[in-house]
């Protein structure tokens, strides 16, 4: 057969494409296994080299393999871990361990977002660009977290703790970003109404579209099977969520965050539907991981290399610090938890390159600027992340 009756559409290459990727997994388990390096760190590797193949190699400046079938993947990926995280804020736990992870979460994400904004401010970048990037560190990769925390079996405290703060920091990200955005807009053009009610919308239609899937998703599944939900159904949950959401406008994965928490707090005739679930998570997962890698805009990296480098440095820190403040306001519990858990909270994804996206239509002067920091940290920040989690857990 000649080579010009090879079909060679965009479906056909993102077919391949993804069996590659998912050849490749194979290879960063196996590696992973023998070396004990994170297979995330790997995978996000993996997807850098993608870059360099594509925008050195081929020479494609700023290209971004499956554009059109790549974000939809990223979201159901992120939806699913949601979807998880949320099952683990049970009545029971949030009893046992819910101020603790108020406490934590607060002072992490408050002292962390203080030290970026002012640490790049007394820097002399703009005060967009610091109040912007402050907004964005908040943000934690859920599913960098909780897949490293699940690897290591880990069933401790601070294991527990790291699964509830995760589950809710994309709530706490999503609504400091909303406010910040407003409060620049009513600094800069005296009007940040339009921004606020906008943020209001995303946090509080993503509550009001997770009860709206999750309560009747709660009595539902279970009833083909009695006692045990089919994939199906758990597929049908994720979708609907991620589709949802993003015809409203909403966060998904915070209305993800809720559906699951209701499903296991008011299931009371089964406890299996997250089990279904995590059978089929991790092929997603795994193109999350490299497609995050493959996304990194290689010619704007030196555009940016003073403010990535300051806001790596800083969030480390800030993360750092307000570990170390609330453990010390934990109180009777500090002696459980180490100093340093702030710091299993630095991987970044998917929600901080969407509010760098965000903030760069806002403020379109310094839109190149923060989008190359933002996706240039966050490829270090899930490569890195993984190794940070598993030393804070031993």
């Amino acid at each position: 057969m000649p080579w010009s009756a090879i079909d060679s559409s965009p479906a056909t290459l993102a077919l391949i494409f993804l069996g590659i990727i998912l050849s490749l997994s194979i290879f960063a388990d196996s590696l992973a296994a023998r070396t004990r390096l994170p297979r995330i760190s790997l995978l996000v590797v993996v997807g850098v080299g993608v870059a360099l193949v594509q925008q050195l190699v081929l020479d494609s400046p700023g290209a971004r393999p499956l554009a059109d079938l790549g974000e939809p993947l990223i979201q159901v990926a992120l939806v699913m871990v949601a979807f998880l995280l949320g099952g683990e804020l049970t009545w029971a736990r949030l009893r046992s361990t819910g101020p603790l992870i108020l406490i934590v979460s607060l002072s992490v994400i408050a002292v962390g977002a203080l030290v970026v904004g002012a640490g790049l401010w007394l820097l002399g970048f703009p005060l967009a660009v610091a109040v912007s990037l402050a907004a964005i560190s908040v943000a934690t990769d859920p599913a960098a977290v909780s897949e490293t925390v699940h690897e290591s079996g880990d069933t401790r405290l601070r294991a527990r703790l790291l699964m509830g703060i995760v589950a809710i920091d994309d709530g706490w990200g999503v609504l400091a970003f909303g406010l910040a955005m407003a409060l620049l807009s009513w600094w800069l053009s005296g009007d940040g109404s339009t921004a606020l009610l906008l943020a209001g919308w995303e946090l509080g239609g993503a509550v009001l579209l997770g009860a709206a899937v999750g309560l009747p998703a709660a009595w539902l599944t279970g009833r083909l099977r009695p006692g045990e939900p089919t994939q199906v159904e758990a597929i049908a949950l994720i979708l609907l969520l991620a589709g949802l959401a993003d015809w409203l406008g909403v966060s998904a994965l915070l209305a993800a965050m809720v559906a699951g928490t209701l499903v296991a707090n008011l299931s009371r005739h089964h406890s299996r539907s997250f089990n279904e679930i995590e059978h089929i998570e991790w092929p997603f997962l795994v193109f999350f991981f490299v497609l995050s890698g493959a996304s990194v805009d290689l010619a704007r990296l030196d555009d940016a290399l003073g403010m990535t480098l300051a806001y790596l440095v800083l969030r480390l820190v800030g993360r750092y610090l307000g570990g170390v403040l609330g453990v010390r306001l934990a109180r009777e519990r500090q002696a459980e938890l180490p100093r340093d858990i702030g710091l299993a909270l630095t991987p970044q994804a998917g929600v901080a390159m969407g509010m760098a996206l965000l903030a760069a239509e806002r403020f379109p002067a310094h839109g190149p600027a923060l989008i190359a920091t933002v996706v240039a940290s966050t490829v270090l920040f899930e490569a890195v992340g993984p190794l940070l989690v598993r030393r804070v857990l031993r």
